[in-house]
């Protein structure tokens, strides 16, 4: 199984969450005896070589992020932020248009964000995603049902 973790990487504090739950995602699913690959897409590609490629490495970036998307049975979003990221957002709309699995959202900010009286995120992002939990326990339950299918 393929699992793209999509989430805010604009600060060390956010990077370093998304590396820890990347960490702890593996480690879930190594204790299960399951085979996983978790897909972060920071690690596609490191800023230094998009900026030494010039237009080519945006577009290098965009087609490793696009393909591996393609590619993944399930997709984690973290939608952390007064709004979900631009690129997260993005993310769950492509591939929930062609909607090979899941989309899970992990919501731990407390914080609401969307239009509508109790809405935590956006109602375009809230109603692509299978599923929205705001707690790392949650996501591991809600991670497990959904392999399980």
């Amino acid at each position: 199984m393929k699992i793209n973790l999509a989430g805010p990487l604009f600060s060390q504090a956010e990077r370093d969450w998304v590396k820890k739950l990347k960490g702890q995602i593996e480690s879930f699913t190594a204790e299960m005896g399951r085979e996983v690959q978790v897909i972060w897409p920071h690690e596609l590609i490191t800023l230094e070589e998009i900026n030494a490629l010039g237009e080519i490495g945006k577009a290098r970036d965009f087609s490793r992020c696009t393909s591996h998307l393609e590619g993944s049975d399930l997709v984690i979003a973290v939608l952390d932020h007064s709004q979900v990221d631009d690129g997260i957002a993005w993310g769950i709309g492509y591939y929930y248009a062609f909607r090979r699995g899941k989309i899970i959202g992990i919501r731990t900010d407390f914080r609401r964000a969307g239009g509508s009286k109790g809405a935590e995120v956006n109602a375009m992002i809230e109603r692509s995603c299978d599923q929205i939990v705001s707690k790392l326990e949650e996501l591991l339950k809600a991670f497990d049902e959904a392999i399980e299918v």
